[in-house]
């Protein structure tokens, strides 16, 4: 079988991405530095490839029709690496026939007074890593501008669901619950913040990559229930698990202090202001556009429940 579309990365994204192809029927290779995951979806080619060498991505991307960009370094490198993981992708992709479909978040535009993010909010990181993700994205637009290849990315929130042990809304809030201990969340819990089903993602991906007129433009994915707050989809978690809805917060100073010791807390501190004030996120553009609406809250949380009931802490890798 020819293989006609290739996830980079294989992280709770690039996961959704494969298992939304492989529901329609198409060839799937996924790829990252090992050639090795969890799980891997029933009929998809796993291989290794060193993504910081144009002519390794030239070769494990050769003949396909589009490429699916989940792979990232660890949170704590993103300054460093991550420009140089980009380019390399941008660089062994140029030429081919191959569509570039990114997977972004929506650091680049950095906090938010008041109202929604829209698609065409201005670049204002005051983050390195906001900073970092408005310079890859404008790289790879400039890519399409100047005809080197076809360029479009998908933007959501924190996401959760399946798979996505290491979102804010993910292991540390869920499998506390579970065990009948509280949620460990960030920030206020009070306030309205988008969270981003993965299967969601995935499928919003999926259709940018199948669509012309997605081509040079970032997109929100579609979300449910946009101004649900963390405590609210805690509480929403702990009703279909049959459990008690507890749930604590750290604030940025727990977070510093956390910092100390484990890096990827560190590298937080600096994103707490998502978590400080309303982050409500707009998708009406790609819903009106492409006609796809997001899973309905409840059925998603029933999904994740599930995921998570049947996937033990024990075994988490």
């Amino acid at each position: 079988m020819t293989i006609k579309h290739i996830v980079l990365g294989t992280g709770a994204i690039g996961r959704a991405v494969a298992e939304e192809l492989v529901q329609r029927g198409e060839s799937v290779r996924m790829v990252n530095r090992s050639g090795k995951m969890d799980e891997v979806p029933a009929g998809v080619e796993m291989v290794a490839s060193d993504l910081y060498d144009p002519a390794r991505v030239r070769e494990v991307t050769r003949g396909v029709m589009v490429v699916y960009q989940a792979s990232q370094p660890p949170y704590n490198e993103w300054p460093n690496k991550f420009p140089p993981l980009q380019n390399s992708i941008i660089e062994g992709l140029t030429g081919s026939d191959a569509k570039l479909v990114l997977v972004e978040n929506l650091y680049m535009y950095g906090a938010m007074n008041d109202g929604a993010f829209t698609e065409d909010m201005p670049y204002r990181a005051h983050t390195r890593k906001g900073r970092v993700r408005g310079e890859i994205s404008a790289a790879a637009f400039a890519a399409q501008k100047e005809g080197r290849l076809r360029v479009t990315a998908a933007r959501g929130g924190n996401f959760f669901g399946p798979w996505g042990l290491d979102s804010t809304m993910g292991g540390r809030a869920f499998y506390p619950l579970l065990r009948g201990k509280p949620a460990q969340l960030i920030g206020r819990t009070d306030l309205p913040h988008t969270h981003t089903y993965v299967k969601d993602f995935g499928k919003a991906l999926v259709i940018l990559g199948q669509r012309e007129e997605a081509d040079g433009y970032a997109w929100h994915v579609p979300n449910d229930q946009p101004r649900i707050t963390q405590g609210e989809l805690v509480r929403m978690f702990a009703e279909e698990a049959s459990v008690e809805p507890k749930m604590n917060s750290m604030g940025k100073l727990m977070m510093s202090l956390g910092g100390l010791f484990i890096p990827e807390a560190k590298e937080s501190v600096e994103m707490m202001y998502e978590f400080e004030k309303p982050f409500i996120i707009d998708s009406s553009k790609f819903e009106k556009t492409f006609g796809m609406k997001a899973t309905p809250i409840h059925e998603a949380i029933k999904e994740t429940v599930a995921w998570y009931k049947s996937h033990p802490e024990q075994n988490k890798k």
